[in-house]
């Protein structure tokens, strides 16, 4: 029988075929009841059992029948499931337990099972009562449908029950407080004070770990060919802060071998060119590629005229060599000439070649961004590490803002973004790495920008191009507080005025 029900809009649970409104009041024609849990419902239920998953629907009463042996056929040993009751004034709930039905006539042990409301008469009033007595988690009794405590605190069912044409009223019971912490509610707060429902589901839950999140870690605009458009000009039209009177901002690139410190000037000048370019020398080999301090310019592809930045390459990080500390201030002040070529056993010094004895402010360092691969940071040398470290008091010294690019964001999430990196913000497994690197670096998430260069592609692609462009505008906007904390001090009398030149 398919019974015509008079309810508001908000019961969101009905495939409804025909509805007629009057007085703010719908009338709806109902051909199947189907209330199953939506996407809000999940979240909740997610929240309370901690972590993120997929709910598949096992059994529903209306669909197979309110039968025990049908529930048990339908849902032993699926492991962790939740069950979800609705009854006809509005209510929904039910319980959670984390370990499987098996109809083994005993009480199972599980300290993570709950009880809980959703709705209290077609209204959100969410309420999680805890287990308070594990060893009498759940009642296994083959016999009946999902039951939870003794007493029993939730007994749905046992045997078959029929629908009486608006309902089914459940031959169960409720001692609500016997084994679940109920926070002072009770069974006419939670389902009316009866057992009559318009369904009843159990759905199997499973931990889904890498599935993508529903809200973005980050956001930002919609990723369009707009979009990308925009981010191209804001960067072709970016200029250093007007009062220093110098032409380029200046960032340094910093980071273990193979990282991607060559890479991402590459793709940076692919995505001005328009093609994709290789002008630095990178790629993959036991030490360093980078053997000279190059600085590099990026042109704009159409007029060929230079940018209003320039990165600046050093070679690659090692356990036993690379830049150090002492070498950094050098680099950071602005005395290390471009070409320099580096060797392992002459230190950067003043008697160097071509270096700089008197540098302006548009020879420094004005952000030093440390790239690094994504998917080794759980695997990073402790020398390497301590390296870093010792990088990062000397920029701290004097106030040089550091970033972290977090190269290879493919190789640590396929799955999302081998396709397209469009979906990097939402990938659970890039957020986990960008707050692991935020903790070994000291510096806040905001600093952490994931990255994906141009490696294996022959083609420009507007996602790649998008989120490079989205890191190198954010990393123009570090070197731009540099300048602004440069000219506090100058204007504070604490520098001297001809530390400048255009």
């Amino acid at each position: 029988m398919k019974p015509e029900v008079e309810l508001f809009f908000r019961f969101r649970f009905f495939n409804i075929n025909h509805c007629t409104i009057f007085k703010n009041t719908i009338t709806c024609k109902i051909l199947n009841a189907m209330p199953e849990i939506n996407k809000v419902d999940q979240k909740q239920l997610s929240e309370w059992i901690k972590g993120r998953h997929k709910y598949t629907l096992l059994f529903k009463a209306s669909r197979d029948g309110c039968v025990a042996t049908t529930f048990r056929s339908n849902c032993n040993n699926k492991g962790a499931t939740v069950t979800v009751l609705y009854n006809a004034s509005g209510s929904v709930y039910g319980g959670y337990t984390s370990v499987a039905w098996k109809g083994t006539g005993a009480y199972s042990l599980d300290n993570n099972a709950f009880l809980f409301r959703l709705y209290q008469n077609g209204t959100a009033k969410p309420v999680q009562f805890p287990v308070t007595k594990a060893g009498h988690a759940i009642n296994d009794n083959p016999n009946y449908g999902p039951t939870f405590g003794a007493g029993h605190d939730l007994y749905t069912f046992n045997g078959t029950v029929v629908h009486d044409g608006t309902c089914y009223p459940l031959n169960g019971s409720t001692n609500f407080g016997h084994s679940y912490n109920m926070k002072g509610e009770d069974l006419n707060t939670i389902c009316n004070g009866n057992l009559k429902v318009t369904d009843l589901e159990v759905y199997m839950v499973e931990e889904l770990p890498n599935a993508p999140l529903e809200n973005p870690w980050r956001r930002t605009p919609e990723w369009n060919l707009k979009f990308l458009e925009e981010l191209k000009a804001n960067i072709e039209y970016y200029k250093p802060l007007k009062e220093l009177k110098i032409q380029q901002a200046r960032i340094l690139l910093v980071g273990q071998v193979g990282a991607g410190k060559s890479s991402f000037f590459n793709t940076i000048n692919s995505i001005f060119r328009g093609y994709i370019t290789s002008q630095a020398c990178s790629g993959n080999a036991e030490h360093s590629l980078t053997t000279v301090y190059r600085t590099y310019q990026v042109r704009n592809g159409p007029s060929g005229k230079p940018m209003n930045f320039r990165l600046h390459d050093t070679r690659g990080l090692e356990a036993d060599q690379g830049i150090d500390g002492h070498e950094i201030s050098y680099i950071v002040d602005g005395h290390l000439p471009d070409r320099h070529q580096f060797n392992p056993s002459l230190p950067i010094s003043p008697e160097i070649p071509g270096f700089i004895t008197s540098p302006q402010l548009s020879d420094k360092i004005h952000c030093v961004a440390f790239v690094m691969d994504s998917s080794t940071v759980d695997v990073l040398p402790e020398k390497v590490l301590e390296r870093i470290k010792s990088l990062q008091t000397r920029l701290n010294q004097k106030g040089v803002p550091q970033v972290v690019l977090l190269t290879k964001v493919d190789k640590v999430c396929p799955i999302m973004t081998e396709e397209s990196v469009s979906r990097v913000f939402y990938s659970p497994i890039i957020q986990e790495v960008v707050d692991r690197v935020s903790q070994i670096m000291g510096l806040p998430r905001a600093h952490i920008l994931p990255l994906k260069n141009y490696e294996s592609e022959m083609e420009l692609d507007d996602n790649v191009s998008t989120l490079a462009l989205i890191t190198l505008q954010q990393v123009l906007r570090f070197a731009d507080d540099f300048m602004y904390n440069y000219l506090d001090l100058l204007e504070e009398g604490k520098l001297k005025q001809e530390n400048i030149r255009e």
